[in-house]
């Protein structure tokens, strides 16, 4: 078996919606699981949150993510980003859209200086995201 490298995000309370919302944007199967699921509570509080969520999409990548339980560090920032990118002009852009709406366009997408569409933005739950579009071949 290959060494794949997934996206792992980190939620404070809010995986799951945060979770179908990727399902929705990128399609595919999504698995959830809870602390509870796992007797991983350590407080009652923590019995509903995702311990473990993974979305695989019809393209064939996986995103990964779960709740920061309130006993455990989270500090959000940008200190990470998810990149698609390929030359399916059509599915780029409707993930872009999907992506982009109630977000903030941190730079719209674009042609770029190396000849493909470009663009970043931060969707509702404050990922980054960064989207290239491959451009026609000489």
């Amino acid at each position: 078996m290959a060494t794949h490298l997934n996206p792992y995000l980190s939620f404070r309370d809010n995986a799951r919606e945060a979770m179908e919302f990727y399902r929705d944007v990128f399609g595919g199967q999504l698995t959830v699981s809870t602390f509870a699921d796992f007797q991983a509570s350590q407080d009652p509080s923590e019995d509903t949150l995702v311990m473990h969520a993974q979305l695989e999409s019809p393209s064939g990548f996986v995103l990964m993510g779960s709740d920061t339980p309130a006993r455990m560090d989270y500090t959000p920032g940008n200190t990470f980003s998810v990149s698609l990118s390929g030359d399916e002009d059509a599915e780029l852009r409707g993930y872009w859209d999907k992506l982009s709406q109630d977000g903030t366009v941190t730079m719209p997408l674009s042609m770029s200086p190396w000849g493909d569409a470009f663009g970043m933005c931060n969707d509702k739950y404050g990922v980054a995201w960064l989207v290239n579009i491959a451009g026609k071949k000489a």
